[in-house]
């Protein structure tokens, strides 16, 4: 299915390779997604209403007081609220942790959208989030998110930290993507891209222009929140990051992970073994997709401890 599809940029102008890319990725027998109780909202932003989903625990159901704001990935020009990544990890996160989850529709880096207006959204829903705890039925906060998400998860994070002194109960981030430059991988990630078709790895050229895409131009960015991977992570909450084997942007994710411990930050680093990058995308019923995600909920489950900084602590 996959055979003459040279890249996945090339797949993305070509109609008829795509078309052959989403069949690859569909999953036809898959059980339905888990069924739990959503609420279409808006958010107010700094760039206008931000649409966002909460799903909430059925009634009668456990609930764990944690909120998770969870952002979905597409190297930040595709995906949306319905995408597996979204959806059904939030109905996941639900179902397994009892938690409330708060999916953010942030804008999309197209039609002249750049940094930092998916950022913008982020926060601004964070701080709703934040400011309606009764109303949702939590007392903390989790942020998390998933490629692209997951660095805008990490961004938010950092730039709360700096101007609000707040930090979340915890970040989870999976196979994020964090730096301007991809750094080098690492001797066992070479050896699995090795055996990779060119369709189903993501390409420093690709990296490149997503980034770009992103920064709308292509020097290095002054900002401290754009790119998250080269920001000081001192004083960030518990971490929890998820790496795919087989997949290019383990090297960042690998990379951050080590910056964070370096910084002091309780850091909990896991590699997907046998898997590619987007795998929240597939079924539950697809080891060890099912295993990330009770590792996912445990995060959410556990008892708030992490004490935030407190109110006069300097910007760094």
């Amino acid at each position: 299915m996959l055979q003459g599809i040279p890249s996945i940029s090339e797949a993305l102008s070509n109609p008829q390779m795509m078309s052959r890319l989403q069949e690859f990725d569909s999953y036809p027998d898959a059980k339905p997604p888990i069924q739990v109780p959503t609420e279409e909202m808006t958010v107010s932003g700094p760039h206008g209403p931000v649409p966002i989903r909460v799903y909430r625990p059925a009634p009668g159901c456990p609930v764990s007081g944690t909120g998770l704001v969870w952002m979905h990935g597409g190297a930040f020009q595709f995906g949306d609220l319905d995408m597996k990544e979204a959806d059904w990890t939030a109905r996941e996160m639900v179902n397994r942790a009892g938690a409330v989850v708060v999916s953010v529709d942030y804008r999309l880096v197209k039609d002249g959208v750049r940094y930092p207006v998916p950022l913008d959204d982020v926060v601004a829903v964070v701080g709703w989030v934040r400011n309606n705890l009764e109303g949702l039925r939590i007392d903390r906060v989790a942020l998390g998110g998933a490629s692209a998400g997951a660095h805008l998860a990490a961004s938010a994070a950092l730039q709360l930290r700096d101007e609000d002194c707040w930090a979340p109960e915890c970040l989870i981030l999976v196979y994020p993507s964090a730096h301007f430059y991809m750094p080098e991988p690492s001797q066992s990630l070479k050896e699995v891209q090795a055996e990779l078709p060119p369709v189903m790895t993501i390409s420093h050229d690709f990296h490149r222009k997503t980034i770009t895409n992103y920064l709308g131009g292509d020097s290095f960015p002054t900002s401290p929140y754009a790119m998250p991977g080269e920001a000081d992570p001192t004083g960030l909450g518990p971490t929890l990051v998820i790496n795919a084997e087989y997949d290019d942007l383990r090297a960042s994710g690998e990379a951050f992970s080590a910056g964070l411990a370096a910084a002091g930050v309780d850091i909990q680093q896991v590699l997907a073994r046998g898997l590619l990058h987007g795998f929240l995308n597939l079924s539950a019923d697809v080891e060890p997709v099912s295993a990330v995600l009770e590792l996912m909920a445990q995060r959410l489950r556990r008892q708030g401890s992490y004490r935030r900084p407190p109110a006069g602590r300097e910007k760094l």
